[in-house]
């Protein structure tokens, strides 16, 4: 039952997911979490560094789409520059969002990768589709309240049990 807020990879940055796996396994798109995965929530712009690998991303062939529950604004000042694709408002973790992604990008779940830095909305709703997902250990910096103060506790308890089944041998982390 605690199977589906596993993720099948965890690692500790956006910038240890290695494409060139990701090929292999079939993976041809990323549907990306915005706060804490790809720039911090009290941020304004990505890093240079950011911003070089999800360039980097598309010029390797991979598709990619921000699905967020932040609100259109944000998503779209900071993606929009890069054109790339998003999803708003998402709800997450309900399947919707995570379709409508898929949709956007023209491509099947098996194609597909969720990637975040929460295991209530960008894991479990990644699983629940059977997405490929990957969870990140968030950026450095503040959380939205609800996610500090309930969010953030619970996974905890999950990611004890997930430390259990990691190999710290493999560079990715690889839970599964």
């Amino acid at each position: 039952m605690l199977s589906v807020l596993y993720p099948r990879m965890y690692v500790p940055a956006i910038y240890e997911i290695n494409p060139e796996e990701l090929k292999k396994m079939g993976i041809r798109a990323l549907l990306l979490d915005l706060d804490n995965t790809i720039v911090p929530r009290d941020q304004d712009r990505f890093s240079r560094e950011i911003t070089q690998w999800l360039q980097g991303m598309l010029e390797k062939g991979f598709k990619l789409c921000v699905v967020s529950n932040n609100s259109n604004a944000r998503v779209r000042r900071l993606v929009g520059p890069l054109r790339i694709p998003c999803v708003v408002r998402a709800v997450k973790p309900f399947r919707h969002a995570f379709q409508r992604g898929m949709d956007l990008l023209g491509v099947k779940p098996q194609e597909t990768a969720v990637v975040g830095d929460q295991i209530f909305t960008d894991i479990l709703g990644g699983n629940m589709l059977g997405l490929y997902t990957i969870l990140v250990v968030p950026m450095p910096g503040r959380d939205f309240w609800a996610t500090r103060l309930i969010n953030r506790p619970l996974e905890k308890l999950v990611i004890k049990r997930i430390s259990d089944r990691v190999s710290h041998k493999d560079k990715q982390y690889r839970v599964w």
